[in-house]
């Protein structure tokens, strides 16, 4: 099921993304651009499974943060933002085997903050809503 759902995504012109420390956990992790806009898209493995039996809702947070947090990075330009804030509200539950979809959308850049929303769909459906402001921080030296 797994595989069937990453050689969609390689069809489909996705790539993964290189991740390290905890969202290695979660990932992999796709991107692709289209139209100029990023979007990202997650398998829901057995890993991600609550209780239920359902994609836990701490995976799709985390997924809508790194997301939305990557597409800050590329439209500031600058390697070292964080997250100050971040809302989600979950709509509908996820399957395990579902491809979860991420397509960020820059709601406001000023020169230190970013303010972008998304929705965490699958299909048609969305199954979470989310938004957040990012802190652009000086360049370690």
């Amino acid at each position: 099921m797994i595989d069937k759902a990453a050689g969609k995504l390689k069809s489909d012109g996705w790539k993964v993304v290189d991740t390290t420390g905890f969202l290695h956990l979660i990932g992999p992790l796709w991107q692709r651009v289209v139209d100029a806009e990023h979007e990202y898209a997650l398998v829901a493995q057995d890993k991600h499974h609550n209780r239920r039996g359902l994609v836990q809702g701490g995976v799709l947070m985390t997924f809508a943060d790194r997301s939305c947090g990557m597409t800050a990075r590329f439209v500031s330009g600058r390697p070292t933002l964080a997250t100050v804030q971040f809302d989600t509200h979950f709509v509908e539950a996820g399957k395990i085997g579902e491809i979860l979809i991420s397509r960020p959308r820059v709601v406001r850049s000023t020169r230190s903050l970013i303010f972008i929303t998304t929705e965490v769909t699958v299909d048609k459906r969305c199954i979470a809503m989310a938004s957040g402001v990012f802190k652009i921080l000086k360049n370690e030296t």
